[in-house]
């Protein structure tokens, strides 16, 4: 059966265009996940020294729900809302469910926030798996309905600006009520912000003779807008977010989703 799926991605490859196939490739990737293709593409912050080349991996097609969180609170105690250590969570930490052990009906299909990157990150490495790191996430993220590279697309930009405009809502919608893009990957954008393995780093890259050099003005909104392409701003945003954070913060507008090496 496996081989046949292969097969068939492969004829309908050529009959289509390699734009048909990432949607196939998710048939033969972990159960709940897509296999990302590997590929290239440049992060505003490396406008300079050229493209990030990735290899494949597994992304979860959506980001992590209330339910299979709660599941892994009631395997691993340790995390509980009243047992969690304040190094790893602050007082946000699942502030919005109503027991530690408890979820109220209308969340469970609602992706989860108010979680730490440390929660997050013991909750992928619980099912076998790791927070994506920033390349992986802002690689898949660049993807519309319709092109794995819609970051020149004025209207896919817009769309995503005009989000990070409007306020959080009090409810967060449920997980697949934004958009599947060509991988057929849910809401990487318009549901919540999502951590990453790396959320930090990119802001100082533990090299003095790489800093001396950095390009600072990209951290700069004026900056971001004059001196890079302005496909790049709503990316700058992000990097400029996640340097704000702190591993223990829990917030209402952030969740996060699982990743997988792929073993060749």
């Amino acid at each position: 059966m496996q081989r046949l799926r292969i097969m068939t991605g492969l004829l309908l490859t050529a009959l289509l265009g390699p734009g048909f196939f990432s949607p196939v490739l998710a048939a033969a990737a972990s159960p709940g996940m897509v296999r990302i293709p590997g590929g290239s593409y440049t992060p505003f912050y490396a406008l300079k020294k050229g493209p990030v080349k990735l290899p494949a991996f597994e992304l979860d097609a959506y980001p992590v729900s209330n339910a299979d969180y709660l599941t892994f609170v009631r395997q691993h105690p340790r995390w509980r809302r009243d047992q969690v250590k304040p190094v790893f969570a602050d007082r946000q930490y699942l502030l919005h469910w109503p027991d530690p052990l408890r979820i109220l009906p209308e969340q469970a299909q609602q992706p989860v926030n108010y979680v730490s990157w440390f929660a997050a990150r013991a909750y992928c490495q619980a099912q076998g798996k790791k927070l994506p790191t920033q390349d992986q996430w802002e690689f898949v993220a660049r993807a519309s309905e319709s092109a794995a590279d819609a970051s020149a697309d004025p209207r896919f930009r817009q769309r995503i600006l005009d989000w990070y405009a409007r306020p959080t809502p009090r409810e967060l919608g449920s997980l697949g009520s934004t958009y599947r893009n060509v991988y057929g990957v849910y809401d990487m954008h318009g549901l919540l912000w999502e951590w990453v393995r790396d959320f930090n780093t990119v802001m100082v890259t533990g090299e003095s003779r790489e800093d001396s050099s950095f390009d600072r003005n990209l951290f700069c909104a004026g900056g971001a807008l004059d001196g890079a392409d302005p496909s790049y701003y709503a990316s700058y945003m992000r990097y400029a977010f996640r340097s704000s954070l702190k591993g223990q913060y829990g917030l209402k507008n952030l969740g996060f989703r699982c990743a997988k090496e792929v073993t060749p």
